[in-house]
């Protein structure tokens, strides 16, 4: 397993007050998968994108990625990790790419700071920039660039260094849906060619609908995950949507459930042979 998040937390302090970011998530991830994390704003997904980035540190739990362990790592550790192991391609365009540098210079920054020699790096940034279908772009600046442009030109900025692991938080959300669908396709096509490990932090549904796993967040937890299957032509053969269960037995109910039937503070269990029956404190036990 090249993910393990098990039992994460984090609490920030703000002023005299504790805000619980973070309540408990399990989360395994293969090498080599794409999926995606989606909820609404306030649901912990941003704060475990920063986690798993090495951009912040749990307050409690266990989660490692690859070989690293990232509740035992020193400043250094940390640095190299992000540097190495990690890629960010960010919403805003202008934390991705440097202004002044053209969209080559751009892609080699990253292996400067690495010690990559100098041939090398204008090969590979040349290859990646290449792959994003950006071969006519190599001198163009970022101001030259359009926002599809831009955010493709990031993700070979966050390949440069042949991370495991690339992190995408909303990389959609400031271009329409032709520049959209040109990204996700890049983003396709490095995971497949390179077997990187892609997690898109998103809102957008046309986004989340393409990806085989898409992890529900709420209140802090997962609590919804969407698996999909497809043929060899990327047609959905079959989606199942199912509730987490946690390591203590917890489940989230879909909100819109209930809100349908009321359910508040309190709700009724019943064992039957094969399923468990979730209902109202006033209503009669279903039948079996």
């Amino acid at each position: 397993m090249f993910i393990e998040c098990d039992n994460l937390v984090k609490i920030y302090k703000v002023a005299d007050l504790e805000v619980v970011a973070l309540q408990g998530v399990d989360l395994l991830v293969e090498a080599g998968e794409m999926m995606a994390l989606v909820g609404p704003s306030g649901s912990g997904k941003s704060t475990l994108m920063n986690i798993l980035g090495g951009l912040d540190t749990p307050s409690a739990g266990r989660i490692h990625v690859g070989s690293h362990n990232l509740l035992d790592m020193s400043r250094r550790d940390q640095v190299l990790y992000r540097r190495r192991e990690v890629g960010f391609v960010w919403q805003q365009t202008a934390r991705n790419l440097l202004p002044y540098l053209s969209a080559q210079e751009n892609v080699e920054m990253p292996m400067a700071l690495d010690g990559v020699k100098g041939r090398e790096r204008r090969e590979r940034a040349r290859q990646l920039l290449d792959q994003v279908g950006l071969e006519h772009r190599y001198d163009h600046r970022p101001d030259r660039l359009s926002g599809g442009e831009q955010q493709r030109a990031a993700i070979a900025v966050a390949m440069a260094n042949r991370p495991g692991l690339l992190l995408a938080d909303e990389p959609t959300g400031e271009v329409d849906s032709t520049s959209s669908n040109a990204i996700f396709d890049t983003l396709r096509v490095l995971n497949r060619e390179y077997g990187v490990t892609i997690i898109v932090v998103t809102h957008d549904f046309n986004v989340a609908s393409r990806v085989d796993r898409v992890i529900g967040m709420r209140d802090g937890r997962a609590s919804t995950e969407i698996l999909r299957k497809r043929d060899a032509a990327g047609v959905t053969l079959s989606e199942d949507e199912f509730a987490i269960l946690d390591k203590a037995g917890r489940i989230q109910l879909p909100q819109a459930y209930l809100d349908s039937l009321e359910m508040k503070d309190r709700v009724r269990l019943h064992l039957n042979r094969d399923h468990v029956a979730v209902y109202n404190v006033g209503e009669n036990k279903p039948d079996a």
